[in-house]
């Protein structure tokens, strides 16, 4: 199947620390600031947003791979922003370049890697391993 999903696609969302995605909330360390977790997750869903709108009825991406840097810290409060940029594209192998920055610097960057599925079978496969 052939997708529409194109080098230089982007997406940016923009979130709000608040205390769930705290380091001392998720269990990744004691301080009260965004945890490398959420920022995680934040710059996946940036990614994942960028080429949905893309792909057929039915059909998503999961997370295979992360590399990712947490430059610095941000507090409870302030708004952060994730940029995923499409830089590769090989059959349903999308890999991405991400950029996270707060109100005052940037704070992370990273090489995302996603896997185009369908999301029916993709799940049917892994609810097949509970029956193992």
């Amino acid at each position: 199947m052939d997708f529409e999903v194109k080098v230089g696609m982007e997406k940016t969302i923009e979130i709000e620390v608040t205390e769930d995605k705290l380091a001392s909330a998720v269990g990744s360390g004691i301080a009260a600031v965004f945890s490398t977790p959420s920022l995680i997750a934040l710059m996946e869903n940036a990614a994942m947003q960028a080429i949905q709108d893309a792909l057929p009825d039915g059909w998503s991406t999961v997370g295979a791979r992360v590399e990712a840097d947490h430059l610095a810290a941000t507090p409870l409060g302030m708004k952060v922003k994730a940029t995923a940029i499409v830089t590769e594209v090989d059959r349903r192998k999308v890999v991405f370049s991400i950029v996270a920055v707060d109100e005052v610097e940037k704070i992370g960057q990273c090489t995302h890697t996603r896997f185009i599925v369908d999301k029916a079978k993709f799940e049917a496969k892994s609810l097949d391993k509970a029956k193992k």
